[in-house]
Formats: structure tokens, sequence, C-alpha cells
């Protein structure tokens, strides 16, 4: 077959596939282009999810005759110099316009600062009309109508109007997060509108991601060789379904970055579920030598020149955050639970769990001493290997001085108890599992067994930091792998020894696998080598180890922890508190689950109508 030139016709439409994938493409591709242009107030308008029609109007500087007349030109631009190295705008490629205008009705109308007059220039499918006068006092309004109305095989494969006015949203939602100073507005006979007046970056945060998130994150701020982060998390208890509430910026482009997410998964492994994601805004400044955005058309991808020290940023003060957060836990509890109180609550789609709430920072650690009758390796369900509890130390209810029943009174303790330490005294333990403490605000209820799984589980971690102890295989495990997994697992050798895990490369295909971390017991080497490869090739970590060393200690942890159902002694109870003050990570439990949840006296005196 001989090989032909395709006309310009089709060479714009296939560079239009690369940067037009759905409306919110062309949404994402003109926003950025009023960014750039220095727009205080950028406005959106669509119908039939941008299918029908997308206008954005614009009060930025304009273009002259001149640039309209090059704008919708490929390749033509006013934001890039002679070095791709060097990348400060959102745009810089020139192929956004003349693609729309390929595959769509394209109506630019603008005005520059210093024109007299406003001028306008229209694409017809790629028909490109003559520059005209217009009538605009100021910036730029493009429109683009009837998108993909002559490549039909390119609009069968778009989703429902619904679908397509959503993605339009989530796309806005993250260019405005990213530029808190422009006002945005985005309306449309096929959605209600919403409007974002110009703020501060916790304004844009409260108008997008909402108030609750702002109430339960954790301020987030790092720097490291020339790589700056800043942003706020949402605390573990805080969490969601699925990761839509993850906004990453380099530099203040918005992207979707595997890297970026597999270290918050590396950075809340030890806090969430399997299922749940945090929630989080995060944005990272970069040296523009020291990222490339120019992977894809669309932009949405960057590589980072040294992704390992990113990685390591983020996953480094993500963790510090949240072990700063101290026994700390998500607001949404306490409304939850005032809610569940009022006659003809019912919650037939109730979550998995209610996080708990936290309003006073730790200030006063000072109580350790009473923390120290409750160790965190020797509860009265454990014995210092966390194996079997002692005979002297089973559940007997004989041996506590405490009625049998649902609830144990607890002697009170002076009123300064309840003062003096954020978790309160202990006032009772409820159906033998929780314990009813006051506070100087309220009340706070303790799940006393995730409560004391963290303090333990957070001992054990302590000797995981360590290293770990290792077992000899009496003959190495061979691993046959491909090439490249095994190189991988090779340069990760020394992160993995740590671990417990020793191996080395056994020629270019093989790993040969000698001890084995003396934690997980008789251990299948073969698959935990071949999974460790796998998360290696698409994490370029091995978290997937430490995950495996942690899940054993948190089941050492749960099961070395006091148990539910067993009556505890006042001081008991008043020392867990203590020791959940003083612990990281003790607002909860290894699964996630929160610890504790906190009524406010404002709220119990609601429900009686005081």
């Amino acid at each position: 077959m001989a090989i032909v030139r395709l006309s310009d016709s089709m060479i714009n439409q296939i560079a239009a596939g690369e940067v037009v994938e759905r409306p919110a493409s062309v949404v994402k591709e003109l926003v950025e282009n009023a960014i750039d242009a220095g727009a205080s107030r950028i406005d959106i308008v669509t119908a039939e999810g941008g299918k029908a029609l997308i206008r954005i109007s614009d009060n930025g500087s304009g273009m002259t005759r001149n640039d309209l007349a090059l704008a919708v030109e490929r390749h033509c631009t006013s934001k890039l110099a002679n070095d791709l190295l060097d990348i400060s705008t959102l745009g810089f490629r020139g192929e956004a316009l003349p693609s729309i205008g390929s595959i769509a009705e394209l109506r630019i109308l603008s005005r520059a600062k210093d024109e007299p007059n406003a001028w306008q220039i229209s694409v017809d499918n790629a028909n490109v009309h003559p520059v005209k006068p217009g009538a605009l006092s100021a910036g730029t309004v493009i429109e683009v109508r009837d998108l993909f109305s002559r490549v039909p095989a390119r609009r069968k494969f778009l989703k429902s109007d619904r679908a397509e006015t959503n993605a339009i949203t989530e796309t806005v939602k993250r260019i405005a997060l990213a530029f808190p100073g422009i006002h945005f507005t985005l309306g449309g006979g096929d959605r209600s509108a919403l409007d974002w007046p110009a703020g501060t970056m916790r304004d844009r945060i409260r108008q997008i991601v909402g108030r609750e998130f702002l109430d339960n994150a954790m301020t987030v701020e790092a720097e490291r060789e020339g790589i700056v982060m800043r942003g706020f998390a949402g605390l573990p208890t805080f969490n969601r379904g699925n990761a839509l509430n993850q906004f990453f910026f380099v530099n203040g482009r918005p992207v979707r970055d595997k890297q970026l997410m597999g270290a918050v998964r590396g950075a809340y492994s030890d806090f969430l579920l399997r299922d749940r994601h945090p929630v989080l805004v995060l944005f990272l400044t970069v040296p523009p030598q020291e990222v490339d955005v120019n992977v894809h058309p669309a932009k949405a991808d960057v590589r980072f020149r040294d992704a390992a020290l990113v990685r390591g940023l983020l996953v480094g003060s993500l963790k510090r955050a949240i072990l700063d957060a101290g026994h700390r836990a998500s607001s949404e509890g306490g409304a939850g639970m005032a809610a569940a109180f009022r006659p003809g609550f019912s919650s037939p789609q109730a979550p998995a769990f209610k996080p708990g709430s936290y309003h006073a920072p730790l200030n006063d650690p000072s109580p350790a001493q009473d923390a120290a009758a409750f160790p965190p390796a020797a509860s009265p369900y454990a014995d210092n290997g966390f194996g079997e509890a002692p005979a002297a130390y089973q559940p007997e209810m004989d041996s506590f001085s405490q009625p049998s029943g649902n609830a144990a009174a607890v002697q009170d303790e002076p009123a300064e108890g309840a003062q003096r330490h954020p978790l309160g005294a202990a006032r009772a333990q409820l159906h033998k599992n929780y314990i009813i403490a006051q506070t100087e605000r309220g009340l706070v209820i303790v799940d006393q067994h995730a409560a004391h799984e963290r303090i333990v589980y957070e001992a054990l971690k302590v000797g995981l930091k360590d290293g770990l102890p290792s077992q000899m295989l009496l003959i190495p495990e061979i691993v046959d792998l491909p090439e490249e997994d095994a190189a991988r697992l090779a340069e990760a050798a020394d992160e993995l020894s740590a671990l417990g895990l020793t191996i080395e490369q056994f020629g270019p295909g093989a790993i040969a696998v000698r001890e084995t971390p003396a934690m997980l017991g008789e251990v299948d080497a073969q698959a935990l080598v071949r999974d460790l490869a796998d998360e290696l090739a698409e994490w370029g970590s091995a978290q997937g180890l430490r995950d495996r060393l942690e899940h054993v200690a948190a089941t050492m942890a749960c099961h070395g922890s006091v148990r539910s159902g067993r009556l505890l002694k006042p001081d008991e109870m008043n020392a867990l508190l203590r020791q959940m003050e003083v612990t990281p990570n003790s607002g909860q439990c290894n699964h996630g689950r929160p610890t504790w949840v906190e009524l406010d006296l404002k709220d119990i005196e609601r429900l009686f109508g005081r």
C-alpha cells in the first residue's frame, strides 16, 4: 500500500483526539487560556453537557486582530520561548484552539486592552473564516457549538448529558482550587448555577471541598531541595469511599498523577481500610527544570526528574502531620451522635462507622504517671509476647469490685480531672465495652478495645522501625522473573533488608531469597517476591511488604488488647484515657474505625430543649 500525505483536516482531527477527549477537555483548555491571559473573572456556560454549547467569558488581556488569525493555527502560542524545560504557564503547545475548531463550530470574540474595538473569528469544523470587527468591552468570549457533530464516531462514545455536565463541574473545581484569587461562575440550562467569588485559599477550599474538610484537616508544609509542598490533608477518620476528593496541583496545574496517589496510599496505609480514601488538597511547587509537563497533550500527567525525592517528601510530610495530630479524630461523629438521639431518627444507609470529634489540642501530656498504670504492652489480656492471656488476667467478673450488668458506675474523680485532660475523667462503663468520660465541654464515649488496640499497635511499630529479625532459609528460594522485575527488586534490596527480607539477583532473570521476616512465620516466598515485583512496577516502592508486616502487627495488637465485654476498674479506665492522650494516632484503631466520639454539652442541652 502506497504512503500518502494526510489532509490538513484529517491531521487536525487526529490532533483533536489527543487534546479533546470530551466536553470537559474543551472547558479545561479554554479556562486555562483565560487564566494565562490574566483574567480575574471567568464565566462558564454549558448546554446539554457541553455538547451543544460551551461559552467561556473572561476579562483578561484579550487578543489583537493578528493574534486571532494566528490563534486558530496549529502550534502558534505566546507562552513558550525556546526551552521546553522552562514552562511557567498552563498552556504552551498551541494545539487547543485549532483542535477544537476542527471538530466543532468555534467562535472567538476578543478585544485587547490597547485596541479601539474588538475582533472576531470563526472556525466551522476546520474551515477558517476571515477576521471581522466585533463588539466587546474587554477580554475574550469563546463559544464552542455542536461538539463532534461531524465526527459521529467520536460523539457516540460520549456519556449522558448529566455525566458530561458532572465531568465539567469536576474539571472546573480542580482549576478553581488552584486559583482562589479568580472569581469563577458556572451555569447553563443543564445545571444548577455555581458561584465561587475570589478569596483566600481557605475560602476556596470551603466553597468546593466543604467546611467539614477544613474542620478535620491537618496542615501540611514541607520543603526539601527546592521542592515545596503545602496544603491540607484530612484526618484518617475523615475519609471517603473513593479518591475523587484528592486534589493534587503541580506548579498550579491540576494533575492526576499515579506516583502522587501511590505516595498518599503509602502514607495512610497504616490508618485506613483498603476501600477507604483520605481527603486532601496538596500543592507542589517544583522548579520547572525538575518536572516534565509535556508528557501528553492533555497535560494531566507529569514526570518528575527525581520521583523518589517527591515521594519521600509527600509520605514524610503526611506521616508527620498525622503524628502531630495526636489523638485527634474527625468531627463528623458528634453531629451524627446528636442526630441519632433525636426522635424518629433512622439511618437505612448508615456508614460503616461514624468518626469521633476533637476540639482542644493536646497541650499538656503531663499525666504520664497515670498512663504508666496501663502500659501498651502489658494489658490485663496479654503477656509481654502478645500471646494467650495469662490465667491470672482472664476476665473473671468476680475479680473486680464492679456490679454485674451492662453498666458499671465509676467513683467520682475531682472536677478538675475532667478539665485537666482532653479526654476527661471516666464516669461509667456501658455494655462492658464503652467508657463514658466527662470533659469540660461535654462527654466522650471511648471504645475500650479499639483504643487499646491502637496503643499496643504503636508500641509494636517501634519494633518495625528499629529493624526486624529475619529467619534464614535452609535452601535459598529461586524466583524466576522478567529481567526488568528482577532488576527493580535488586535495586530495592537494601530497603527490603530493613524489613527482614534478604534477596539478591541470581542471574539476569531470577532472584534468590535467603531470609524472610520472622514475624510472617512460614511464608510463600515465591508469591511474596512476585507481589513485591508488581508493587515496584506499579508504584515504585515496596510498600506491600511493609503493609503485610504492619497487618501482622495489627493482628497481634488486636489479640493483645483489652477485650470487649470486660469490666474495667476506675483506675484502669482513667489510665487508658491518659495513655490515649499521649499515644500518636489514637483517634482511630488499626482498621480505620474511630476510637472515641464526643458530644458537646450544648448539643446535649439542645436535645432536651434547654
